[in-house]
This record gives C-alpha cells, sequence and structure tokens, in this order.
C-alpha cells in the first residue's frame, strides 16, 4: 500500500476560456493534516470534486488512496468522506434522522452504525440532541453534525471544503479539536480554507492562487523561506487610513490588515526601523502608533506569494 494518500500529476481543469486548475501537482502522505489553501476562487473547490470522482479533469492524473479516480470513482468514493462548504444536511430532519440517512447511503450494516453513531453523538457532543430538529442548532453545532455525517462510515480520507467558513472564532477552535481527534484516529485529512490562521493546524501546505500552486511546504519552512523581507506590526487608530499612508512610502513594499492591526511589508536589506515608521505616520496624521519587529504568520507568506505571482 502506498504511503500518499493523495497522489496528483499535472491535473487541469477549464470551463470554456477560464482555467480554474491549471496542471498542478499535489501529494498528500497517509495520516497527516494537508492544508489546502488559498482565496475565493483560486480552485480549491474544483481540486476537490475532481479528487472526490464527482467532476472529470481535462489532464492530468489523479490517484486517491492508490486508485485511479477517474477510471475507478466508486472505489475511491467508498473510502471517503466529503464536508462540503455549504451545509449539506436536511434541516427539517433531526440528528439522529440525519446520521441514519447517511449510513444508509454507504450500506453500513446495524451494528456498525451503531457504534459510529455513538462516536459521532460523543465526539460532536450532541448526546442528548439526538431527536432535535438539525435547523434548530446553531452553526457550530450544524457543522459538527455534518462532520460526524462525513465520517458515518470510518473513512480513510476526508476532504473538507472550507468546513469553518461562516463560524465564530470559539466554534471553528472546537472544531479544529475534532479534526485533531479524527487525525489521531489515523484518518487522513484534505482541508480547504482561507483562514490562513488554521494553516498553523496542519502538517503539510500548499497554497494555490488563480489554479496554480505557488508554495508547499510545512508552516515553518514555507515562514523561513521569508527571509527576504522584515515584518512590521502596527497598531493604529483609523487602520484603514494607515494603511493608505504606509503604501504611499516608496521603502515599505506591502501593507494590509491583519486582524486589528496592520502589516508593513520591507526588504531585508532596508535599513527602516520600527521608529521610522512610526514617525512617518505621524508626521501623516497618525501618532501614537505602536510599531513592532515580528515574525512572518501564514497570512504574511501568503500575501508575500501573491504579490510575486500578479
Amino acid at each position: 500500500m502506498s504511503d500518499l494518500a493523495v497522489e496528483v500529476t499535472g491535473l487541469t481543469k477549464t470551463f470554456g476560456t477560464f482555467t480554474a486548475v491549471d496542471g498542478i501537482d499535489v501529494t498528500v502522505p497517509r495520516g497527516q493534516i494537508f492544508g489546502f489553501l488559498g482565496p475565493n476562487g483560486s480552485g480549491k473547490t474544483t481540486t476537490i470534486r475532481m479528487l472526490c470522482g464527482t467532476m472529470r479533469p481535462d489532464s492530468g492524473r489523479a490517484l486517491v488512496l492508490g486508485e485511479d479516480v477517474v477510471r475507478h470513482p466508486d472505489r475511491v468514493q467508498r473510502r471517503i468522506g466529503y464536508m462540503s462548504q455549504k451545509f449539506s444536511l436536511f434541516e427539517d430532519m433531526t440528528v439522529d434522522e440525519n446520521l441514519r440517512f447517511y449510513a444508509g447511503v454507504y450500506d453500513l450494516p446495524d451494528d456498525e452504525f451503531a457504534a459510529q453513531r455513538e462516536y459521532v453523538l460523543r465526539m460532536a457532543d450532541l448526546v442528548g440532541r439526538e431527536d432535535e430538529l438539525t435547523r434548530n442548532l446553531s452553526v457550530g453545532w450544524r457543522q459538527r453534525l455534518a462532520l460526524g455525517a462525513a465520517t458515518i462510515h470510518s473513512p480513510e480520507l476526508l476532504f473538507l471544503d472550507e468546513p469553518t467558513s461562516g463560524v465564530d472564532p470559539v466554534a471553528r477552535r472546537q472544531f479544529w479539536d475534532l479534526l485533531y481527534d479524527l487525525a489521531g484516529r489515523g484518518v487522513t485529512l484534505f482541508v480547504t480554507t482561507h483562514y490562513m490562521d488554521e494553516a498553523a493546524h496542519c502538517n503539510q501546505l500548499a497554497f494555490i492562487y488563480r489554479g496554480r500552486i505557488v508554495a508547499e511546504g510545512t508552516p515553518d519552512e514555507l515562514r523561513a523561506e521569508q527571509v527576504d523581507t522584515r515584518i512590521f506590526d502596527i497598531s493604529v487608530a483609523d487602520a484603514d487610513l494607515a494603511m493608505a499612508a504606509l503604501e504611499a512610502d516608496p521603502e515599505i513594499t506591502e501593507a494590509y490588515l491583519s486582524g486589528a492591526s496592520l502589516h508593513a511589508v520591507v526588504p531585508a536589506s532596508s535599513a527602516l526601523s520600527a521608529a521610522d515608521i512610526a514617525n512617518r505616520l505621524a508626521a501623516s496624521g497618525f501618532a501614537g502608533a505602536e510599531v513592532d519587529v515580528v515574525e512572518p504568520t501564514i497570512e504574511d507568506v501568503f500575501v508575500n506569494l501573491v504579490s510575486r505571482h500578479r
């Protein structure tokens, strides 16, 4: 058995004159959490649909769990789970009815369903809510139930397409705890997201932009590659206006919002200091800015990569 859960070579998909996925190569080792990062419209969902066997590529090859997904999609689909970015459960059915429905899709025997149902209810903290209508659950609870439904048949590989989109930060953190639990049970996770902070939870990352892979590696490897820049974290009032002032500075390569603060990127060779940036902001009418040099985040890495490939 191959030690790779996913092996993709030259995978391409076009829609008319638009190339959604442009000859990508991707490998995902078994037992890892693999993060597939990129902005909306970059080709993440199209890639997942091809890997799940629900969309045929125009060219290239994709092996999923050792099976050619174009030649044998049925063999692949029995062994994988899929959680879409849009809510996929039946809202007019109860928690238990949804789990039973998905167990039926995979022809799960009664004894296996009983064991998996117990695990899913405990994992998703839904014990006691089995008879509650799905529509009455909060978004976070529904996402947990959707994860449970996607794993009811004990898949070897789980595809999650922006699973935390629209979920509040606390629920996102709780959801990732569930993913760690699955990874600990040996499930390979292929997770797409545009939340760059979630990348820190992954063993390996690949960045896709305009249908092409622009970087891949571990989070530490990708951060280490940014040795040609320095990042300044800036706390200042009127951040949007202050960002415009930073963007107009010829010594600053990039300026963008990062959480509640601003990040400014300068070349590593620049002599510009934190004090210099604070003084220049003060001269532009933004007195009192707090400026510190920080280690690059995954978001910083991605912004840098995008600026190179525009």
